[in-house]
């Protein structure tokens, strides 16, 4: 029957729920690399003067300067890990929603069986490409086949329980793709505010080294200024990167929801042309 594809739904569930435990603990890895590449790899005593993290950083050595930035640097080294993470993970997601093959050629191998009334060369070629968007359009083609096989049935309503269905599959297949999508929109902002965060600290730093009585402690002084600047950039590339890498993948789950719509509509009338 036609509606066998919702059958997929404990499936979903599980998926659904292995990306929740994968999301958590990304999370946790990614703050725990993010410290220990601040603590291990830029505190590394050969980035400092006298071989002392406690000294200035070496002339030119820039992960001793990152170093001295802040207990904020970690956190900010997580978030941008976080954004890789995040972001690969989502283009296989969706590169397997695709399919084996191009998702374009497959619409237009998909509209040219319909204006033959292929439907069954339509619903191999379904199996060949796999992937959600391929699931979707035959869970529409099987219906089309099931109300085809009944011919005492109303045409309208035939053409709405093959648009239903359509809309049905849809709703199971595609959630998954914008699964930990906000995830990444969540650390376009989060990114920013932890920088201002790390430089709201270092200038409180500079500050403090001006308040001294007699001459200002330069070495502090610069210290605040570098650890406001160092959070600061770190902040805007990891909140930068995250827009970037979030457009991307939005723009690529809008191509394949035009496409399931292109193909559905296509089926939908297809059937209506062929009983007026």
């Amino acid at each position: 029957m036609a509606n066998a594809p919702k059958t997929t739904g404990p499936a979903k569930q599980e998926s659904g729920n292995s990306s929740n435990v994968f999301a958590s603990l990304s999370i946790i890895i990614c703050f725990i690399l993010g410290y220990l590449v601040w603590k291990f790899v830029m505190g590394d005593a050969s980035n400092f003067i006298d071989d002392n993290p406690e000294n200035q950083p070496k002339p030119g050595n820039y992960l001793g300067m990152v170093y001295h930035a802040g207990v904020v640097v970690p956190i900010l080294i997580g978030l941008f890990l976080m954004v890789w993470v995040f972001s690969i993970e989502r283009f296989i997601v969706i590169g397997k929603a695709s399919g084996t093959g191009n998702v374009g050629n497959f619409v237009r191998k998909i509209q040219g069986f319909l204006k033959t009334q292929n439907i069954d060369a339509a619903v191999a070629e379904c199996d060949k490409q796999k992937g959600s968007v391929a699931n979707v359009i035959k869970a529409g083609l099987l219906k089309y086949k099931d109300v085809e096989a009944n011919p005492g049935l109303d045409a309208e309503k035939s053409a709405l329980a093959i648009q239903k269905e359509i809309e049905e599959t849809t709703a199971l297949e595609m959630p998954m793709l914008e699964k930990n999508l906000n995830v990444i929109a969540t650390l376009v902002s989060i990114g920013t505010l932890t920088g201002l965060l790390g430089t709201v600290t270092g200038m409180i730093k500079a500050f403090s080294a001006l308040a001294t009585g007699g001459a200002p402690d330069s070495a502090k002084l610069a210290n605040g200024i570098s650890e406001a600047l160092i959070n600061t950039a770190t902040g805007i590339a990891t909140s930068t990167f995250a827009i970037v890498m979030y457009n991307i993948l939005t723009a690529k789950i809008d191509k394949l929801t035009y496409s399931i719509d292109e193909a559905g509509f296509s089926i939908v009338q297809t059937y209506a042309a062929n009983h007026k």
